[in-house]
């Protein structure tokens, strides 16, 4: 693929910009709730640390609309597409070719960046977007000057798949010619996401560990308006956006159904991306049982976290943040296709005495899961100590650093308007 992003001739924007500083956010938004839900942290720190900015969020998920933003926050949203489970892409509602649905994309993009000039550009996770849809809006936002900035989860597979994934794509060229930073929302002493690339001498400078998204409960409160078990201690069980979480929320289920004893009830919130037809099969199975019930979605899941004795999950980049955030004992089931991203995360936090880990079978070639193996795990999660008894350094750090980082960019343009206003009035 060719790229024509290596000009350097575009001058930065001056500190003394006529506006307010603006902030744009691009998350490609194929696959469950990571991606906005990251995105969403990040834009409402930066919307509480700094008066006057305006953030946009340009993403795919249908899922936006429900969440929360803070005072300065909106959202551009693009048409959906959708990954599927054999890997291919396919656009989620129209009913265009994925060629014709991905230049409409990159066309919003390219206006929305054209209409709202921002400052500092945060991409998630993919150089050069889905399918090279930010290729146009990224030669823009290099001539008009502004900082532009890869925003990479913690893990985001083996190395060997990252490096193949990202040559065909063309994203390795973009890294030392066009990013001005690579911000890892992590530690390094963790997970390392891009060692295995090559042409690490061209970039490695430009990478920095913020430490990993704390998130807060979201005010205000709402009404209570949580299934009864909420009253007193209970697991939350949650596979987070729910499109591949049938595995786990099933052999909880199974647990109690074999073992009476389990001390704690569970709350399952099954994800919108659940389908139909499994979220019946499961209602139905929990409704025979007393110490379990069900929700289908909540956007504010902070909520139930923070209300939880503790967690059994698959181990997402987000899932893990909240578990760290509310310091809960937690039970880590990650997937392992389509990609190693969860387990690798899991297999580091546990080495680190951070969650436990229990393995899914099926997911490695058996055919069955033992109930009698989930049941003993949620006999032990409740004695298990919080993530706090690991005692990492920084380990919360990601929103602050990223605030710390981008306190010039964000600052000056504030600080000139008021003196060209001041001016003008003199």
């Amino acid at each position: 693929m060719g790229l024509s992003l290596i000009d350097d001739s575009g001058a930065r924007r001056p500190p003394c910009s006529p506006h307010a500083p603006r902030v744009l956010i691009y998350s490609h938004d194929t696959f469950g709730l990571g991606h906005i839900r990251r995105c969403r942290a990040i834009a409402n720190s930066l919307a509480a640390s700094y008066p006057h900015i305006s953030v946009i969020i340009v993403s795919g998920s249908s899922m936006i609309s429900s969440f929360q933003f803070g005072d300065g926050v909106d959202y551009v949203r693009i048409p959906g597409i959708e990954k599927q489970s054999d890997g291919r892409y396919l656009p989620h509602h129209l009913n265009l070719e994925l060629a014709d649905t991905i230049r409409l994309r990159t066309d919003l993009i390219k206006q929305t960046v054209l209409s709202f000039d921002p400052d500092v550009v945060i991409v998630d996770k993919e150089p050069i977007g889905l399918r090279g849809e930010l290729i146009p809006s990224l030669e823009i936002l290099r001539r008009r000057g502004a900082r532009i900035v890869l925003g990479l989860r913690d893990v985001l597979d083996e190395p060997a798949k990252l490096h193949e994934e990202w040559r065909q794509s063309g994203a390795l060229d973009v890294l030392a010619n066009v990013y001005d930073d690579i911000w890892v929302y992590g530690l390094e002493s963790i997970y390392r996401p891009l060692d295995g690339l090559p042409n690490q001498p061209l970039f490695a400078d430009k990478i920095r560990y913020t430490g990993y998204l704390k998130r807060a409960v979201p005010s205000p409160m709402p009404p209570n308006r949580h299934p009864r078990i909420t009253k007193g201690p209970f697991i939350l069980v949650t596979p987070g956006g729910g499109g591949d979480g049938a595995g786990v929320i099933d052999w909880v289920i199974s647990a109690y159904e074999t073992d009476s004893t389990i001390e704690l009830p569970s709350l399952i919130v099954f994800g919108p991306f659940l389908s139909r037809e499994k979220r019946k099969e499961f209602t139905e199975r929990i409704a025979k049982l007393p110490k379990l019930e069900s929700i289908g979605f909540e956007p504010r899941l902070e909520l139930l976290m923070n209300r939880a004795h503790c967690v059994v999950a698959m181990g997402g980049y987000n899932t893990f943040c909240e578990i760290l955030s509310f310091d809960k004992p937690a039970l880590i089931v990650p997937r392992v296709r389509p990609r190693l991203e969860q387990a690798i995360r899991a297999e580091r936090a546990d080495n680190l005495r951070l969650i436990d880990v229990l393995l899914d079978p099926t997911q490695t070639g058996a055919s069955t899961r033992d109930p009698w193996q989930m049941a003993k795990a949620l006999h032990a999660l409740p004695k298990r100590m919080p993530p706090s008894q690991a005692f990492l350094p920084d380990l919360l750090d990601g929103l602050p650093a990223i605030n710390r980082m981008l306190a010039n960019d964000l600052s000056l343009p504030v600080r000139g308007r008021a003196l060209a206003q001041n001016a003008a009035a003199g």
